[in-house]
C-alpha cells in the first residue's frame, strides 16, 4: 500500500504540473459527473446501513433500537437546523445563519451527549474505536514509518497498477467536488486552483503512504455542502429611473437580493486543525466517545444533502408525475419519453457501479466512471435526438453543450433549424450560458415557477 501511495503521489505531481484539468475535464458532461454524485449518495446512506447491522450484531435489542433512533434523530436534526433560514422571524438572522452553517456538528454533539443522560447511561453503547496513545494501532509496528524501502523491486513496479487507479479515482473525485461546490448558482468570484489541490493531494497522499495510514480525500458529497453552508443573500440598493410618463428627473430605489457563497479560509483551517487536534491525545479519547450511531447519521446527512441538489433526482420525479402535469417542453422536444430514458440510463448505470465497488474489482469502479466520457460524446448522440441531449446534458467546466460545439464546426449554414431557435427560448438561454449541475437545476427551478 505505501508504494501504491507514493506511485499516486507522483502521479499527482504530473497531472498537476501539466494542467490535466484543462485538457482532461473539458471533454466532461454532467452525464458523468451527475452520475458520479448519485454513486457517492448511494455509498454513504450505505455505509449507515452497515453501521447499523454492525450495532445489531454487537448490542442487546434495546441497544440497538437507541442506535436507530440515535442514527435517524442525527439525521433529521441536522436536515431540519440546515433549514434554519427559512425560520424567519425566529431569531435573529445570524443566529439562523450559526444554526445552518453548523447544523451537522450541532447536532452531532448533541447525540453524543444523550447516551449519557438519564437511564440511557446504562444501555450498552457502540463507540468509535480510538487509540489510547500516540502509537501505531498495529501491534506489529513499533514506529510510525512504513520501511517501504525494503519490498522487492518487482513488487514496487507492481504497485504501479493500483497507484494508477487511486490517482484517477481522486483526480477525478475532485475535479467533481471542485466543479460543483463552484457552479454559478453559489456566486464565487475567486477561481479554483485545481493544479495546486491536485499537487497539495499528491502530498497528502504520499504522506500517509509512509506513515501506513489510509489516504485521506474529501468525498464529493463534503464540498457542495460546505458551499452551501456558506450561502448568504447579498442586499444591494440601486437607484432606477422612472417611467417616461413620470416627472422628469424621478428616480426610485430598488433593493436587489442576491444570493452567493462567503469565500473565506477559516473554515478550512478550523476543519484540518479540529482533525490534528482530535488524533492526538487526550482529544482522542474525546472523539472515543461517539457512538457509531451518530456516525451512520452523519453519513446519512452528507448522502441526503448531495441528492437534494442532484438534477437525476428531479428527473426521477418526473417519471411519476403524470404527462398532463409535467412542464411544458420546447417545440424541438416532443415527448418527454427520451428524457425518461436517459434518466433510467443513469440510473441503471450508477446501480451497475455500486455492485461493482462490492466486489473484489471495487477498486477498479473509476475506470468505469471514466469510460462513459466517450460513451456520452460517441454513442449516446446516435441513440438520443440531440436537442434531447441538449436539454438534458451540458459541458460540466466550461459553457455550452457538446451539441453546440458540433454546431460551430459545421458552421452556421448547418447549425441548428428555424424551429429549434424559435423554440428554445427563456430557460435554455440561461441553460447554454451556464455549466455543470446548474444547467439543469435552474431548467428545473424555473419549469416549477411556471
Amino acid at each position: 500500500m505505501a508504494w501504491s501511495l507514493l506511485h499516486a503521489a507522483w502521479l499527482h505531481y504530473l497531472l498537476a504540473i501539466f494542467n490535466a484539468h484543462d485538457w482532461t475535464m473539458r471533454y466532461v458532461t454532467t452525464f458523468s459527473t451527475e452520475i458520479f454524485s448519485l454513486l457517492n449518495s448511494i455509498i454513504y446512506i450505505h455505509k449507515a446501513v452497515q453501521e447499523l447491522e454492525r450495532a445489531h450484531d454487537k448490542l442487546s435489542f434495546a441497544a440497538f433500537l437507541y442506535a436507530v433512533i440515535g442514527a435517524v434523530g442525527t439525521f433529521v436534526v441536522a436536515v431540519f437546523l440546515s433549514s434554519a433560514e427559512k425560520c424567519a422571524p425566529l431569531f435573529h438572522r445570524w443566529i439562523r445563519m450559526g444554526l445552518r452553517e453548523y447544523a451537522a456538528a450541532i447536532s452531532i454533539i448533541l447525540f453524543i451527549g444523550l447516551p449519557h443522560v438519564g437511564e440511557l447511561e446504562t444501555l450498552d453503547k457502540q463507540t468509535l474505536e480510538v487509540s489510547t496513545s500516540f502509537r501505531p494501532t498495529s501491534p506489529d509496528r513499533t514506529v510510525f514509518f512504513v520501511r517501504f524501502w525494503e519490498l522487492p523491486v518487482e513488487w514496487i513496479f507492481v504497485a504501479m497498477l493500483p497507484g494508477a487507479i487511486i490517482t484517477v479515482l481522486f483526480f477525478f473525485d475532485h475535479e467533481v467536488s471542485s466543479i460543483i461546490c463552484t457552479i454559478q448558482r453559489y456566486g464565487t468570484r475567486k477561481p479554483g486552483g485545481f493544479a495546486w489541490d491536485i499537487a497539495l493531494l499528491g502530498t497528502t497522499t504520499a504522506i500517509c503512504g509512509i506513515l501506513g495510514i489510509p489516504p485521506a480525500n474529501g468525498l464529493l458529497p463534503q464540498a457542495p455542502l460546505h458551499s452551501e453552508s456558506l450561502m448568504h443573500e447579498d442586499r444591494e440598493s440601486i437607484t432606477v429611473a422612472g417611467p417616461q410618463s413620470s416627472a422628469a428627473g424621478e428616480t426610485t430605489t430598488e433593493v436587489r437580493v442576491s444570493s452567493r457563497v462567503y469565500e473565506q479560509r477559516f473554515s478550512a483551517f478550523l476543519h484540518a486543525a479540529g482533525i490534528l487536534c482530535f488524533v492526538s491525545p487526550p482529544f482522542m479519547h474525546v472523539l472515543g466517545l461517539t457512538p457509531t450511531s451518530v456516525l451512520a447519521g452523519l453519513f446519512l446527512f452528507m448522502g441526503e444533502q448531495s441528492l437534494s441538489v442532484n438534477p437525476i433526482l428531479f428527473r426521477t420525479f418526473y417519471l411519476l408525475t403524470p404527462p398532463s402535469e409535467l412542464p411544458k417542453l420546447p417545440p424541438a422536444i416532443k415527448s418527454y419519453i427520451p428524457i425518461h430514458i436517459y434518466t433510467l440510463v443513469q440510473i441503471v448505470v450508477t446501480t451497475i457501479i455500486f455492485i461493482v465497488t462490492l466486489t473484489v474489482a471495487g477498486p477498479a469502479f473509476p475506470i468505469i466512471i471514466i469510460a462513459l466520457v466517450p460513451v456520452r460524446l460517441l454513442l449516446m448522440n446516435r441513440l438520443w435526438d440531440r436537442e434531447v441531449l441538449r436539454y438534458v446534458d451540458a459541458w460540466a467546466c466550461r459553457d455550452g453543450t457538446p451539441e453546440d460545439d458540433e454546431d460551430k464546426k459545421r458552421g452556421p449554414e448547418r447549425g441548428r433549424d428555424c424551429e429549434f431557435n424559435e423554440g428554445m427560448t427563456g430557460d435554455l438561454e440561461t441553460a447554454n450560458s451556464n455549466s455543470g449541475d446548474v444547467v439543469q437545476m435552474r431548467r428545473l427551478d424555473s419549469t416549477a415557477k411556471r
